[in-house]
Parts: C-alpha cells; sequence; structure tokens
C-alpha cells in the first residue's frame, strides 16, 4: 500500500468495526512493553549475580526499553493482524511509537556523553528540543505521505564539490552517519571509562589510561567506519598523517610531548588521583590526570592546570607515592630554668592525643639546641592523611602543647634587648 494513501486509509478505517481491535492491540502493545521493561530492569541491573556485560547494556538502555519493546510488539502485531483486516492505525502507531523510541535513545546518548556529571546545560537542552521538533517533523511528513516528494527533490538537488556534483541527500545521509558513530564511539568510551573506574582492585592510573587508549581507539575506528561509508578513499589519510608530521615536527613540539608524557605519567604510575604533591610553587591534591594536563586542587579549593610535560621534565615531591604517612612538626622555646628530661615526654603525651596524629609511629620531641633566649625544642608527629593538609593538625598540636605550659607552669622567653643612648659630647 503506498504510503501515500496512508493517512486516507486511516480516516476510512474510522468506518471499519474492526479499529476496536486495533485500538485494543496498541493498548496491549504498551501495557505489555513498559510492563516487560520494568521486569527486564528488576531482573538484571537491581542483581549482582549477571555477567558484567549483560547487566552493562541492560543498563544502559534501561530508559529506552519501554518505547522499543512496545515498536517490537506492535511490528508483531500488525504482522498478524493484517492478515484477518486492514491495520491502517496499527501503521500509524508504528512510526509515533519509533520516534519517540529514537528521541529517548538520542536523549539517553547526549546526556551520557556530555552531561556525565548530571548537569545538563543550555546547549544540550537546546538540542533535544531541536531534534524533537525535527523527529515529529519527519513523522508528520511520513504520515501525510509527503516523504517520497522530499525524498526525490533532495535526490535531484546537487551541490558543487570540488570537481563532482553532490546530491543534498547524499550529505545529510553522509553527515548523519558520520555523527551517529561518533557518539555511539563516546557513548562506549563512557560506558568502558566508568566500567573500569569502578574497579577498586585496578591501579587508578592503570584504569585512566586504559579508558584513555579505550576512548581513542573506538572514536578513531567510527571515524575510519564513517568515511569509508561515505566513499571518502581512506589513502587521502597518508597526506593528512604527512602534514600532521610536518606540523609537530614545526610547531606542536609542547603539544605531542604533553600527550605523550601524560601516557608515560599513567603507565609508570608515579601519580596517582589523591595524591599530594609538590610541584614548583604548586602544591596540593591530584583530582585528574588528563592526555594532556593534569588539575592540582590546593587546600584553598584553588585548582591548578599542569602540563603534563612540567611533571615529566622537573622534580616532583610526592608525599604519598608508596608511603602514606607524612611527619609534620613544631618547634618552641623555654626558659633556661625548665626541666627538659620532665618535659619531653609530657609533650609527646599530649600530642599523641591530637586528632589525626597517629600513635605508630609515636610523636617525638627533641632537644634541638641552647637557643639566645632559652631551650630550642621540636615536636615532631606523623600523620596518615596528607590529603586532608597539615594546617589543622599543627594547629591543635600548639593548643595542647600550650595548656600542657600553663598547667606545669612553664615560661616560654621572649627576647629582651637593652638599649643605651650614649650622649655626644658637645661642641666646644
Amino acid at each position: 500500500m503506498p504510503i501515500s494513501n496512508l493517512l486516507a486509509d486511516f480516516l476510512d478505517d474510522f468506518r471499519d468495526p474492526n479499529l476496536l481491535w486495533q485500538v485494543g492491540a496498541i493498548a496491549v502493545c504498551a501495557v505489555l512493553g513498559w510492563g516487560l521493561a520494568r521486569l527486564i530492569r528488576r531482573a538484571f541491573v537491581a542483581r549482582d549475580d549477571q555477567g558484567a556485560l549483560l547487566k552493562i547494556g541492560v543498563e544502559s538502555f534501561a530508559r529506552v526499553l519501554g518505547p522499543l519493546l512496545i515498536v517490537a510488539l506492535l511490528a508483531l502485531a500488525k504482522l498478524f493482524m493484517a492478515k484477518s483486516m486492514h491495520v491502517n492505525l496499527l501503521r500509524v502507531a508504528l512510526p509515533v511509537f519509533a520516534s519517540l523510541a529514537v528521541i529517548r535513545t538520542a536523549f539517553y546518548l547526549m546526556r551520557r556523553v556530555f552531561a556525565r556529571g548530571g548537569q545538563v546545560g543550555a546547549t544540550i537542552l537546546t538540542f533535544e528540543k531541536v531534534f524533537s521538533l525535527l523527529v515529529w517533523l519527519a513523522v508528520t511528513l511520513y504520515i501525510a505521505g509527503l516523504w517520497p516528494d522530499i525524498i526525490e527533490l533532495l535526490d535531484t538537488t546537487t551541490v558543487p564539490l570540488g570537481r563532482h556534483n553532490v546530491s543534498v541527500a547524499t550529505i545529510l545521509q553522509a553527515s548523519a552517519s558520520v555523527v551517529v558513530l561518533l557518539v555511539l564511539a563516546m557513548w562506549a568510551g563512557a560506558v568502558l571509562e566508568e566500567r573500569l573506574m569502578s574497579l577498586e582492585n585496578v591501579h587508578s592510573s592503570l584504569r585512566v589510561v586504559t579508558a584513555r587508549l579505550g576512548r581513542a581507539i573506538l572514536i578513531v575506528v567510527a571515524v575510519l567506519v564513517s568515511l569509508s561509508l561515505v566513499g571518502i578513499d581512506l589513502t587521502v589519510l597518508s597526506v593528512f598523517g604527512g602534514a600532521l608530521g610536518v606540523g609537530l615536527g614545526l610547531g606542536l613540539q609542547k603539544i605531542a610531548s604533553n600527550y605523550v608524557s601524560g601516557f608515560v605519567i599513567l603507565l609508570e604510575r608515579s601519580l596517582s588521583i589523591g595524591d599530594m604533591i609538590i610541584v614548583d610553587k604548586y602544591n596540593g591534591k591530584v583530582t585528574q590526570i588528563n592526555t594532556r594536563y593534569t588539575v592540582l586542587q590546593g587546600l584553598d579549593g584553588t585548582e591548578s592546570v599542569l602540563p603534563n610535560e612540567m611533571l615529566i621534565s622537573g622534580p616532583v615531591q610526592n608525599n604519598s607515592l608508596s608511603n602514606r604517612q607524612l611527619r609534620i612538626a613544631t618547634q618552641l622555646t623555654v626558659a633556661y630554668d625548665t626541666d627538659i628530661n620532665r618535659l619531653l615526654p609530657l609533650l609527646e603525651q599530649v600530642v599523641v592525643k591530637v586528632p589525626r596524629v597517629l600513635a605508630e609511629p609515636a610523636p617525638g620531641a627533641v632537644f634541638l639546641k641552647f637557643g639566645a633566649d632559652g631551650f630550642d625544642i621540636e615536636v615532631g608527629m606523623w600523620i596518615g592523611d596528607p590529603e586532608n593538609g597539615r594546617g589543622g593538625v599543627l594547629s591543635d598540636a600548639n593548643k595542647a602543647i600550650w595548656a600542657l605550659l600553663q598547667e606545669n607552669d612553664v615560661k616560654l622567653p621572649y627576647p629582651t634587648r637593652d638599649v643605651r643612648i650614649i650622649a655626644q659630647p658637645e661642641p666646644k
């Protein structure tokens, strides 16, 4: 039956008593589709004994399972009911539910790729509105029977590209195939990254580098496949590769060096997410390790973006590479009449009670030297969470030490200086 007659045949079916059977079939398919989707989600997503790949697949398409199952059930109902009655209502319902499935799938893929943090930007919302409008417009044109005329118009309208004339339909088909394959590749990369980052028994650097390589490979494969579908000869990439090599040699050395350094850092595991490091004048916690740069978050909340080459070519002080225990110390000067042998053990006992200070290794108080105003003492202690900073611990330790000194009447001397003014002799 031609598409152009679909709307007219659908209007004629309103006088057919079998229309109620089609309405009932649509209602049953809708209820069964949503019900089966919920059962599948409960059966696979909520259970931990299923295979990881199957669980990821069902989890990924959980939001679009309903429309897809409804479309499949409507297709089956149309196939069986067409043997005994007109199914024009089902023929109209199929593209409507199919468009709903397409819209939901596109929304899901876009948000998984570009809004993984949960924040949906204005650009994505605008794209979703425009995409929905285009899909519903296409469905309306299909039901109205205008698709054949539009497709013929697009096929006959050509655009000059170089020495050849290419039809608008070919350009739209090529663009759609490239966009769809790239979005699917980025979605697969996002799913792979989430799966890898959830593996707690694998080193964080290995997880990151595997996720980065997996995404890069997927995107490259998508680009090559899309170019082949468009009809572009892949041998032209050799020319592009030569041009890229010249560009790297002339002006992109730093960019290439940063990318290579990023993979070196991830592979050799010299840095991990969460490490407390000091590089040049920057210090803080590593929050991101990307292929070109590393993000360092200071204790004041300031984030520094460091090129990876900086972390390879220069010295890096890592406070939590192989041992997360970090020693911090505070110094004080007590009066010369203080009983040092009695004071030092008391300092060690009061410091060990400070929160975050480790009992093992135990704190230590040492007599450094005879100072200008009294005995110079250093009290050292160890912490096991350098990512939380050391200022708070030192503050609590100093307050505990001050309370101890007050309790034991220990004097903290302050420098005194005698200033003598010598009168100059009066001129004769």
